[in-house]
């Protein structure tokens, strides 16, 4: 069941998040992990390609009696790699994906940390060992049944690292008249050509929304793309950082 939350930030920005619900969730996990079993067969049909064209060769090399640590390293490895796409996937995409990854992606949802801040790396390792947990015992039951009685649609992994799972809509910015041409903005160093065109149009209209509407936009802007600017301009206030971008 999705659920909203309101989060009123220490700018004292108030905001609203749809929480994804446990069916969405599962959808994108249901995603990743065709994507992993996609990755990991690949991976293992080049190693056995590879170890047929290397063991007779190898079988000259290797005295027999190291034929057993030879196996026990190679075992060692498979798991490393395992547990390297089956939990490591999820680290590295939520940290360095805007706490997507392509599951979530593909059914509009994202990881943020309490408070709607972006997800950081400490979150994404914590709320992901405790996976490790999740799916050994009962294969995610107990993070349904945590999801279900949480207000917050929270599994174990995101007590542990405090964050929350939410829809990822789009900004809904005052509509250009008809008659008005969008400029086509280029990328720069910070912000993505959309992001250049999406500041702009709220930086022309601001003095038209309401006050609490302009707050939420100016945070929700400025959220974006705060953890990649210098800490000078990272300092700045929502409407402020915008201004110099």
């Amino acid at each position: 069941m999705d659920r909203n939350l309101d989060v009123r930030t220490p700018e004292s920005v108030a905001l609203t998040y749809q929480l994804a619900g446990l069916g969405s969730r599962f959808l994108a996990v249901a995603i990743d992990l065709l994507l992993q079993l996609a990755i990991l067969l690949t991976l293992f049909g080049g190693l056995l390609l590879a170890a047929s064209r290397i063991e007779p060769a190898a079988k000259h090399v290797v005295a027999s009696g190291s034929e057993k640590i030879v196996e026990a390293i190679a075992i060692a490895l498979l798991v490393a790699v395992v547990f390297a796409i089956f939990f490591g996937y999820f680290i590295v995409f939520e940290t360095f994906w805007n706490g997507q990854t392509p599951g979530k992606k593909a059914i509009g949802i994202r990881v943020v940390r309490d408070g709607g801040y972006p997800v950081d790396f400490g979150a994404a390792l914590v709320r992901n060992l405790i996976r490790v947990g999740e799916m050994a015992i009962g294969s995610y039951v107990l993070s349904a049944v945590s999801m279900l009685l949480s207000a917050e649609n929270k599994r174990l992994g995101d007590f542990a690292a405090g964050t929350i799972v939410v829809r990822d809509e789009r900004l809904a910015l005052p509509e250009i008249p008809a008659n008005e041409a969008e400029p086509v903005y280029s990328a720069t160093r910070y912000l993505s050509g959309e992001e250049r065109s999406l500041i702009k149009r709220f930086l022309d209209r601001r003095d038209e929304l309401a006050p609490e509407r302009r707050s939420e936009l100016a945070a929700q802007l400025a959220g974006r793309v705060r953890e990649r600017v210098p800490a000078d301009l990272a300092r700045l206030d929502d409407e402020s950082l915008l201004e110099r971008l």
